[in-house]
């Protein structure tokens, strides 16, 4: 049996690499191409040399998003293959029975497994954070939408909103707004601040700041939203209103807003590390503010290696089939339809669950529970009652 593990999995691995090379290479080369267009553009310096290191920062992301699709072509076909040739039908008369070969290809599935979590969580966020860095050096600055990132923390009976217009290549903020607001949402104090940078104290140091306090809420009473589209208070609030100004070179917040919380905040969540991603979506609850959508991000994140797991299994059954000449290429084509199915039905729901209000793991896991499931029933009904 440790020869015919050897002789699966190497073909499996073989055939596996060899796709995901192909897939990988074809995405390589649409974003080289996307990239273009940015050299040169409105006098930044921008390169056609950053261009293509920001599409090979991108390629352990295609690797981690591909490669479910890629393990489910490649089993597919070396199962196939293996039919075609007879070489499965001997291999069943020397003893390979169908749970031997289902526990075979499920040891080979969690490698694969194990490859994607390594990826998705270490060397994509990773690539990907120093993909955006080469472009808010040489493009410009990292920004998202057209009001920045909003952030909210709670601190003992103060509400704090942040706001983050853009960030530079060096992780330093630029364009800091922070309304600190009392139980019933009134506005206390307003600090803007030039730029501000991360410290190993758990605080931000705020440069070129300017402080307004609002000492008399009872005459002049503001809310948040009166606020979240300007960059200034209102004209209606003078000396007369109890408004007080202050201006500092620097001035020290302490704070638990990490750097991590504003890269996610300013950057996709589905690049962020498992861990990272967890922290702030715990961050987000614990403020009050809307977490539906990390919450489903973060259970993609746990599924999502597993379903190499899923892809092999529902691979099994087409090493049971009688192949005419020629058959072997539709049925190939037919995994790689499946696998771009899942692909697509796997970020469907994402976006169902959160418009929905679905509970998170049970938006994350319809895609794999439901490829499971027929992965199971084209076993039973091919393998064992045929």
């Amino acid at each position: 049996m440790s020869t015919l593990n050897r002789l699966i999995n190497r073909e499996a691995i073989t055939s596996v690499a060899f796709i995901t090379l192909g897939f990988v290479s074809l995405m390589l080369f649409f974003d080289i191409v996307d990239e273009l267009q940015w050299i040169g553009k409105r006098g930044n310096n921008y390169q056609l040399r950053h261009a293509l290191q920001f599409a090979l920062l991108q390629v352990p992301n295609h690797i981690y998003e591909l490669l479910p699709i890629t393990v489910l072509i490649g089993t597919v076909f070396v199962m196939a293959r293996l039919a075609e040739s007879s070489e499965f039908t001997i291999l069943r008369t020397s003893g390979l029975g169908p749970f031997r070969a289902l526990r075979q290809l499920l040891g080979l599935g969690l490698m694969f497994s194990v490859i994607a979590l390594a990826i998705g969580d270490y060397a994509a966020p990773a690539a990907d954070r120093h993909a955006q860095m080469i472009k808010a050096k040489y493009q410009g600055l990292m920004t998202t939408g057209l009001t920045g990132a909003w952030l909210r923390e709670r601190q003992d009976e103060r509400n704090f909103t942040v706001n983050i217009t853009n960030m530079a290549a060096d992780s330093q903020m630029i364009g800091v707004r922070m309304f600190e607001s009392d139980a019933k949402g009134n506005i206390l104090v307003m600090t803007t601040a030039v730029s501000a940078r991360f410290t190993d104290e758990d605080a931000w140091e705020l440069k070129d700041v300017q402080v307004t306090r609002l000492s008399d809420l009872q005459s002049t009473p503001m809310r948040l939203e009166q606020l979240k589209n300007t960059n200034k208070l209102p004209d209606s609030l003078g000396a007369d209103a109890g408004v007080k100004r202050s201006s500092y070179a620097t001035l020290p917040w302490p704070t638990g807003i990490s750097s991590e919380m504003v890269a996610a905040a300013l950057l996709k969540p589905e690049r962020m590390r498992t861990v990272d991603l967890y922290q702030y979506m715990s961050h987000l609850k614990a403020n009050g503010q809307e977490s539906q959508r990390f919450e489903i991000e973060f259970w993609r994140k746990l599924f999502y290696p597993l379903s190499c797991l899923v892809m092999v299994v529902l691979a099994l059954p087409f090493a049971y089939l009688h192949f005419r000449s020629g058959g072997i290429t539709g049925y190939v084509f037919l995994g790689v339809l499946i696998g771009i199915s899942f692909y697509l039905l796997n970020n469907m729901f994402g976006f169902i669950g959160n418009i929905s209000q679905w509970e998170p793991w049970i938006a994350a896991s319809i895609p794999s529970l439901f490829y499971l499931l027929l992965s199971l029933s084209g076993f039973a009904w091919l393998v064992l009652r045929r």
